[in-house]
């Protein structure tokens, strides 16, 4: 008995809208999930450890994004505080994990901050806490270099600060070059000018944790 081929959706998933009007953000999440099961070639959306992939999907992808949902001042609330003291500041080898904002594949890295402060400093579980609000957007590193920069400079206006970031990139690693053992540098400074020369090679050794 020869088989009939349907144009009727699986029955493991809701039918898919005919346009996403209305749709909030997790259901939005939860479409594309099948989406990209249903361009798969051959995959059967009937197996198992598929049935709840959209949902998760939806959910993932709302944690990776949930730096739209914050911003600076919220994220730092009452951390920053006065200071009699005017050495340098690092907090190194802060990790994070990113999404590339031109192939949505993971990017991940260490980031480190040093600082001059003038008259106030931040709390230091905040930096960490900015490097996630920006990491958790989609991103390229030379813009997420810049904006931990112009935040805690705005924050805090030191008299300089810096920051680091070393990341490797699926993008990278998975597809295009497919060069596995690169990694990305990138590095911004605000305030040098206001920097002796022994400052900034002090300013520099702390971001490099010497």
């Amino acid at each position: 008995m020869n088989e009939q081929t349907t144009n009727e959706p699986s029955k493991s998933f809701e039918r898919l809208p005919d346009n996403f009007d209305g749709l909030d953000s997790s259901r939005r999440l939860s479409v594309a999930g099948q989406l990209i099961i249903s361009s798969a070639k051959n995959e059967d959306a009937d197996r198992i450890g598929l049935l709840k992939t959209p949902e998760r999907y939806s959910k993932t992808m709302r944690f990776l994004l949930s730096g739209y949902e914050s911003t600076p001042a919220q994220i730092i609330g009452e951390g920053i505080f006065p200071t009699e003291s005017h050495g340098v500041v690092s907090v190194n080898d802060i990790e994070f994990y990113s999404l590339c904002e031109h192939h949505m594949l993971p990017f991940w890295g260490k980031v480190s901050v040093a600082y001059y402060p003038t008259d106030k400093i931040i709390g230091l579980s905040k930096i960490p806490r900015l490097v996630n609000l920006f990491a958790r957007r989609l991103q390229v590193q030379e813009h997420l270099t810049q904006q931990v920069t112009d935040t805690l400079y705005a924050l805090l206006k030191p008299r300089a600060v810096a920051v680091r970031i070393s990341g490797q990139h699926l993008c990278m690693m998975m597809r295009g070059v497919e060069k596995q053992s690169s990694s990305t540098i990138s590095e911004t400074s605000l305030g040098l000018e206001k920097l002796t020369n022994l400052e900034q090679q002090r300013l520099f050794s702390a971001l490099e944790g010497r």
